[in-house]
């Protein structure tokens, strides 16, 4: 079995795989200071031969990959750009997130091209790939919860919401101010950047959600809906490179 790990800003989404099956999804928080061997032991009842790894997190890399190899006594894979068959069509193709590239290679795989993955977490990114397999780079944005806290952090009298709905566009209370411009204000920015995107590109694209908020934007520009879009891209790579 395979475990495939997508250490993000905010969580570590773990995927264990049997075959091409994905049997069971968790979460754990990133933090370098988390002992990662004892909240992997709950895994062992696993046949785990393998781990794939996608980072944002330089520092929790190795850390992370560590515990994975002592609790599981394997030789866990770290990808990196140039372990995917891609083309980066960037100025600094180095600077570009793993998880902004797995989610690009596995989309290629499942998608009609050209296509725009849209990665709903700590950050909203874009991540566009053309007609001919050029990964074109994208957009990011701040997420749901960066939103929230900045407009608590940085305002004296504005609460900070731990809801998702917003049911109105006019709020009738502060709350209901806040979701509004942030869910819906958000989803509308999504649409307008697809179809700058779109435009750019000279053609309609195949649009995937992703990440662990993309059902709290509602559009009916999204195509495909697919949480475990990461984990599959990972999957993929590990099956096809090694």
């Amino acid at each position: 079995m395979l475990l495939a790990a997508d250490i993000g800003n905010s969580n570590i989404t773990l995927g264990i795989f049997d075959n091409d099956c994905l049997i069971k999804t968790c979460r754990l928080v990133s933090d370098a200071s988390i002992n990662y061997e004892s909240q992997l032991e709950s895994l062992k009842g696993y046949s785990i031969d393998s781990c794939a790894i996608a980072s944002v997190v330089t520092e929790l890399s190795s850390v992370f990959k560590s515990a994975c190899d002592k609790v599981f006594g394997i030789e866990s894979v770290i990808f990196f750009s140039k372990n995917l068959d891609i083309k980066i069509a960037l100025e600094e193709p180095e600077k570009v997130g793993m998880d902004r590239l797995i989610n690009a290679y596995a989309a290629m795989k499942k998608y009609p091209l050209p296509l725009i993955v849209i990665d709903v977490g700590t950050a909203i990114t874009f991540d566009i790939v053309s007609r001919n397999k050029e990964f074109l780079g994208g957009v990011i944005m701040p997420g749901f919860n960066l939103q929230f806290r900045a407009l608590n952090n940085h305002t004296s009298k504005l609460p900070l919401i731990s809801t998702y709905t917003s049911e109105k566009a006019i709020g009738a209370n502060t709350e209901e101010a806040i979701l509004s411009g942030v869910i819906r204000g958000t989803t509308c920015a999504i649409e307008g950047l697809v179809e700058q995107c779109e435009s750019e590109l000279g053609e309609k694209a195949t649009i995937i959600a992703t990440g662990g908020q993309c059902q709290l934007v509602s559009s009916q520009k999204i195509d495909f809906i697919n949480p475990n879009l990461t984990l599959e891209g990972l999957y993929e790579a590990h099956v096809n490179l090694y």
